[in-house]
């Protein structure tokens, strides 16, 4: 489920990026997860398996790709930068106290407006703006002038990519690493099939 939301958040900015819109019930997952610090289940983090649906089949159609298919090169790159940048946050203390202040300060926020309101998601993109964006190799996001100068996209785009980081570090805390994802592959692809089959049936009416 960590490298699912690690996945989804990637996804979910290049669609902003691209096209300006995005499935409202996976960003509220995505964005929901970096106030959930101290969840019991990492399904918890994102409000239960179902809030990492989306990142799941992207997770499973980057894996599962053959040659000529149909892997997003774009989001399996934003995906090695997060998880790039979140080993470098790791070994920077003062940062994550940083990035814990600034998360506190938006969910006294939350009393007054809804999670996805303007004001939040610009108030989380500042966060990503004096931290994480300070690291090297920036993330470059591509996609179509029209979106990237919106503002408010602008502010999607920066709360996801660290949504990805907090996903990132929930991957590494649950014993995940980079090297899994290169020779793990078969096991990841079971395992995620196996889970997003789950949600499915739980949605399904009658389902277990």
């Amino acid at each position: 489920m960590a490298l699912g939301g690690i996945f989804q958040a990637a996804a979910l900015a290049a669609q902003v990026a691209r096209g300006g819109l995005v499935d409202a019930l996976a960003l509220e997952a995505s964005v929901e997860s970096l106030f959930q610090r101290s969840a019991a289940s990492v399904a918890d983090v994102y409000g239960g398996p179902a809030g990492v649906a989306g990142g799941l089949e992207v997770l499973l159609g980057q894996l599962a790709a053959r040659p000529g298919g149909t892997r997003n090169i774009e989001v399996s790159r934003y995906v090695i930068a997060l998880l790039h940048l979140e080993r470098k946050l790791i070994k920077r203390p003062a940062m994550l106290e940083q990035i814990a202040d600034g998360i506190d300060s938006a969910a006294q926020r939350r009393e007054h407006f809804p999670l996805l309101h303007p004001n939040i998601l610009a108030q989380l993109a500042d966060i990503y703006v004096n931290t994480i964006s300070t690291l090297q190799p920036r993330i470059m996001i591509q996609g179509e002038p029209l979106h990237l100068q919106n503002p408010d996209n602008v502010h999607k785009i920066r709360t996801l990519l660290l949504a990805g980081i907090r996903s990132a570090m929930l991957w590494r805390q649950c014993g995940g690493n980079r090297l899994q994802i290169l020779i793990g592959r078969k096991r990841l692809i079971t395992n995620g099939e196996k889970l997003l089959g789950e949600i499915r049936a739980a949605a399904t009416p009658g389902g277990a």
